[in-house]
């Protein structure tokens, strides 16, 4: 199982790069990519944050690193894939960094799906919905400290996490599957 990179590095090789995004956002954003059947190509930021002008990682840096642990852990069999979200303690800082991730992820399935909105399985579309509306929600939410919230957001982010496998599921390996049949 690949690990992912570390959120320190993956935000260094970001601002080195001169990205301007978060390491949550770049892994939601390669994540909804991946999900939605795009590519799992070197030149990926340029892809997921819609710029054909950004510089493509070097082999075997943080980005690299995270395209692809990112690919294994979508393809594991014992669902071990997680979410790269901020090492902050308070609930706050985690809440956007979820949150931020879940917004980042549906830019990346949009542009992975490209013209022709993938045909999603009942269970896919409602998850679709849902991160849709966990994506308009906030931080201000949520307190530090308060351990109903602390459990909510670990709630919101095993949903988050069983979601997207599900829509990689529907758009990457369903599409494997019929390919296998015929």
């Amino acid at each position: 199982m690949t690990e992912l990179p570390s959120v320190d590095d993956v935000n260094q090789a970001s601002r080195a790069l001169g990205l301007g995004a978060s390491a949550a956002e770049l892994h939601g954003g390669l994540c909804g990519w991946l999900s939605a059947g795009g590519a799992p190509v070197r030149e990926w930021p340029a892809r997921v944050l819609a710029d054909d002008n950004l510089p493509t990682p070097a082999e075997g840096d943080a980005l690299a690193r995270l395209l692809d642990a990112s690919v294994a852990q979508l393809e594991d069999r014992d669902f071990a894939f997680e979410l790269l979200l901020s090492d902050a303690s308070d609930t706050a800082t985690q809440a956007d960094a979820l949150f931020t991730w879940a917004r980042a992820f549906l830019g990346g399935f949009g542009l992975g799906s490209g013209q022709n909105r993938p045909a999603l399985s009942e269970e896919g579309d409602e998850a679709l919905t849902d991160l849709a509306k966990l994506a308009q929600a906030s931080s201000e939410d949520f307190e530090s400290g308060n351990d109903d919230d602390e459990d909510a957001l670990a709630e919101i982010e095993e949903f988050i996490r069983v979601a997207v496998l599900l829509l990689h599921g529907d758009c990457v390996m369903a599409a494997r599957h019929r390919q296998r049949l015929n």
